[in-house]
């Protein structure tokens, strides 16, 4: 007989265990009340408000924004579905890149950890148009623990021969149906460490204005 939960493939466990620490730090570092400082001692945190989630450290930034407003300095479009959208323009991309706020990199990462999530075991349907943007802190932070638990399931069905598989995710905006799964697996990793360091680093330069 199949066992119902049959173990995770080895060469996964150490990407899960690296998502889960990351998806973690970052969740504490937005939410609090407090965040493990790295070597095992809880620092403080105070909840990210709306005004620091939406906040313009430099003049043309890209965030998200209400659409009857429009896109902002350099964006040509709105990305999402609903009342808000986060800034974009087709390629050729602006360069050099703008700045983006704490609501743009956020927004960016929980929509990439949705839809992926879809194009590996949903639906194979979702777009960036069909994505909710959220214009407030907390909605942020619940559509990242949202996205970041769709992810997580998908990465627990997954066998030794999905990993090896060719375009076993067929998300749109990436290079996922020319590669394998794991590889997949590592890129949404390096995604969620270095937005989510991004996004601390901007936190502190809030405190500190």
């Amino acid at each position: 007989m199949t066992p119902l939960n049959p173990p995770l493939p080895p060469r996964l466990l150490p990407l899960l265990d690296q998502f889960d620490f990351a998806r973690t730090r970052l969740a504490d570092r937005l939410a609090g009340p407090v965040m493990d400082s790295g070597n095992g001692t809880d620092v403080d945190v105070v909840p990210m408000t709306d005004e620091e989630y939406l906040w313009e450290p430099v003049a043309g930034c890209w965030s998200v924004r209400r659409r009857a407003d429009g896109p902002g300095p350099g964006a040509t479009l709105l990305i999402g579905a609903g009342e808000w959208g986060h800034d974009y323009a087709a390629a050729p991309h602006p360069a050099p890149p703008p700045f983006t706020t704490i609501a743009w990199r956020l927004s960016h990462l929980s929509e990439l950890l949705t839809l992926r999530a879809d194009h590996t075991t949903g639906t194979h349907t979702l777009t960036r148009d069909d994505y909710r943007v959220s214009g407030d802190a907390a909605g942020a932070m619940a559509a990242f623990d949202a996205g970041a638990d769709a992810w997580r399931k998908a990465l627990l069905a997954t066998d030794e021969t999905a990993l090896d598989t060719v375009g076993r995710s067929t998300y749109p905006h990436g290079s996922d149906r020319e590669n394998v799964f794991i590889d997949i697996v590592w890129w949404v990793n390096q995604e969620l460490l270095h937005h989510g360091a991004e996004v601390a680093l901007i936190r502190d330069l809030y405190r500190h204005r």
